[in-house]
């Protein structure tokens, strides 16, 4: 039997547009290849960037529909722990593979393995994970993009993407499988709390699950415009977390949408384009998650001590007094997931209102959205703080109380905080105004108005400071 090939698998748990596979099965010559498909659990190369307890949640899962998928092609997934590096050399001399297919991924730690992996090994790698290549478009000077809009017309030049390829029907099995670690065993599914619970309710992981979260958004993609900024609406797709794992590609969700002639449509389209957008400015700035692309934001004196402690834990659950704040915080614990407005509305509440800083807000979110991706998650939090390339203004505070009446939330938080259920609009969105606070329910931690002038002289003493210095 020919040699067999180890196809690496990573963010790209899927079978269909999947370029690494169709690769790894082509070969050479006419010869079927046989194909090792594997993912290895490495907690080793991201450092400190390992995967939080949401997303190891959805993997579990997610690799489970990968296998019973593989497995209904003829073929299985092997499962190894470790360092990428040290598991695919012992896996290539056990199996006496000699190449390796896999698609390109550009997180720092993930760039770093690829180059340690190809020292030892025929790694080829190919893309598919984003509409184009990251670091594909450059400006007139020949330098990256920094800035969306500009990026975004750039890429439209380049659209559509290639037309997705359908699953193979047959995957050749190698004469000899290597051993197997057992996905049980890896404990990705926390039982200690059961904290994930309301996960199940709410996803199905997986390419089939991917596959219809596409298309019962393709029913109302029309609607998007209107509605994705209302929190009490469902009108987003809710396809991050697919799109995260890789379990269908940006291309393929492109193809399905594209070519409707509507506001919504268009819309979202934008939302898959920003995608590309985040990776891009990673790929500049690798860092992104843990620098503040300007400066001078390391000179901003956020909150540290006992009250900012108490404060910061408040946020973490959902007790700040601000209904649409705790709506979101709560949102996030019991689904692993937060509607967009809102998340930019907690992360503002927790930078701005209360001084605090914003890699501590995307730590959290790293570790409790299953969507946990680390360009989205950085870009947006720099984007909402002011310190990213293309980013609001630090003194543009988003005003919780506003934002909640602005875009309708009183539905969402009737169901998040049941303890303000019975309470009618706008008194809803801010009982203590209306004397309607329950006592089950916290006073709010800072008044809006003494938060927006603590965040602004903090940064009026940065912007001080800076100047000194300069």
């Amino acid at each position: 039997m020919t040699a067999p090939v180890i196809w690496w698998l990573r963010r790209d748990l899927r079978l269909t547009d999947q370029p690494a596979l169709l690769a790894a099965l082509s070969g050479k010559g006419n010869a079927p290849t046989p194909v090792i498909p594997v993912y290895v659990l490495d907690d080793e190369t991201p450092r400190h960037r390992i995967m939080g307890g949401a997303s190891r949640w959805w993997l579990h899962h997610s690799l489970a529909s990968l296998d019973a998928a593989l497995r209904a092609r003829g073929s299985r997934l092997i499962l190894r722990r470790g360092r990428s590096e040290d598991v695919l050399v012992a896996l290539a001399q056990e199996s006496g593979a000699r190449t390796i297919h896999a698609l390109h991924h550009h997180e720092p730690w993930w760039r770093n393995a690829e180059r340690a992996v190809e020292k030892r090994l025929d790694l080829r790698l190919h893309h598919g994970n984003y509409l184009l290549p990251p670091g594909f478009l450059t400006n007139g000077s020949g330098a990256p993009y920094r800035i969306f809009t500009p990026f975004m017309r750039a890429l439209m030049a380049h659209m559509p993407p290639s037309a997705p390829r359908p699953a193979p029907d047959h995957i050749l099995a190698p004469e000899h499988w290597p051993d197997s670690e057992a996905l049980a065993d890896w404990a990705l599914i926390s039982s200690m709390p059961d904290w994930a619970h309301g996960f199940r309710a709410e996803w199905t992981p997986g390419e089939a699950g991917a596959a219809e979260r596409l298309s019962d958004f393709a029913a109302h993609s029309h609607a998007y415009e209107a509605e994705h900024d209302l929190p009490s609406k469902e009108g987003t797709s809710r396809l991050s977390p697919h799109l995260h794992f890789g379990e269908i590609s940006s291309a393929t969700v492109w193809h399905q949408l594209a070519g409707r002639d509507d506001a919504g449509t268009s819309a979202f389209l934008r939302q898959v384009i920003w995608r590309d957008y985040a990776q891009n400015i990673i790929c500049s700035f690798p860092d992104y998650g843990a620098r503040p692309a300007k400066e001078m934001f390391d000179g901003l004196a956020w909150r540290t001590g006992v009250a900012a402690e108490a404060d910061y834990l408040a946020w973490q659950q959902g007790r700040t007094g601000y209904p649409i704040v705790d709506a979101g915080m709560r949102q996030l614990w019991h689904s692993g997931w937060m509607h967009n407005r809102v998340r930019m509305i907690c992360a503002s509440f927790l930078v701005k209102h209360l001084l605090i800083d914003w890699r501590r807000g995307e730590q959290w979110f790293w570790d409790t959205l299953v969507d946990a991706d680390y360009a989205q998650n950085s870009v947006n939090w720099q984007w909402v703080v002011g310190s990213g390339v293309d980013a609001n203004m630090f003194v543009r505070l988003m005003a919780p109380l506003g934002q909640s009446e602005k875009f309708d939330a009183a539905a969402y938080i009737r169901e998040w905080v049941p303890e303000l259920a019975h309470l009618s609009a706008p008194a809803i969105h801010d009982p203590d105004v209306f004397g309607q606070r329950p006592q089950s329910y916290p006073a709010k931690i800072i008044d809006h108005r003494a938060g927006r002038e603590r965040a602004l002289a903090a940064w009026a003493q940065c912007k001080g400071n800076v100047g000194l210095v300069e």
